[in-house]
């Protein structure tokens, strides 16, 4: 079986699904496709964060953490259209997927493997926001080294937003967050997640 966070080809036409989403006020058909997180649908969990999370600033560089087929990072640069803002996931086709939909949604977005993004978001000086619905189902350790890659980024008055099931460990991963260093807080419960906000170290 295919998993969302593996590396992957392209999807070819037959293979991608139409989505009908509305972001930032802005009604959209964007395209997902198997192998790709929430294929059909904007999932619950980026639902959540969308609705709770304040509005970006105008301007920044902006991080969406595992972008999938990128309904985060388009929101991003719908809000704020003269920030920077990057998209990054380790699947090719998730990829590729949030390039032809920000094109369709008509905001720039800087599209790139792991790798790709660390260096544009260490060239920038750093990461004013990071939005993330991170993927849980790596694993506790993948999952904590992928946060303790990224968060370290954040400016000194940046912020990350993160979403996360409460069945999945959110509670538990709010407070290894701060005993790493990065204050996090609650910002809703809502539907079964928790949105947490996390401070730099």
């Amino acid at each position: 079986m295919e998993q969302y966070f593996s590396d992957q080809p392209a999807a070819n036409a037959e293979e991608r699904t139409k989505i009908k989403v509305s972001l930032a006020g802005k009604e959209l058909i964007l395209e997902g496709a198997e192998g790709v997180f929430s294929a059909r649908h904007l999932d619950k969990a980026s639902a959540v964060l969308l609705a709770g999370a304040s509005t970006p600033p105008a301007a920044g560089t902006f991080l969406d953490l595992g972008c999938g087929w990128g309904p985060l990072a388009i929101t991003l640069g719908l809000l704020s259209p003269a920030a920077q803002v990057l998209a990054v996931d380790v699947n090719e086709r998730a990829r590729d997927l949030t390039r032809t939909n920000a094109q369709r949604a008509g905001v720039s977005l800087q599209v790139g493997s792991p790798d790709q993004i660390l260096a544009a978001a260490k060239a920038a000086g750093g990461l004013d926001l990071i939005w993330s619905n991170p993927p849980v189902r790596i694993g506790k350790k993948p999952l904590q080294e992928l946060l303790l890659t990224w968060l370290p980024l954040l400016k000194p008055d940046g912020k990350a937003i993160l979403v996360m099931g409460k069945n999945l460990g959110a509670d538990s991963m709010q407070k290894w967050l701060c005993a790493q260093g990065f204050p996090t807080r609650r910002l809703a419960s809502k539907k079964g997640f928790r949105l947490l906000a996390v401070s730099p170290a």
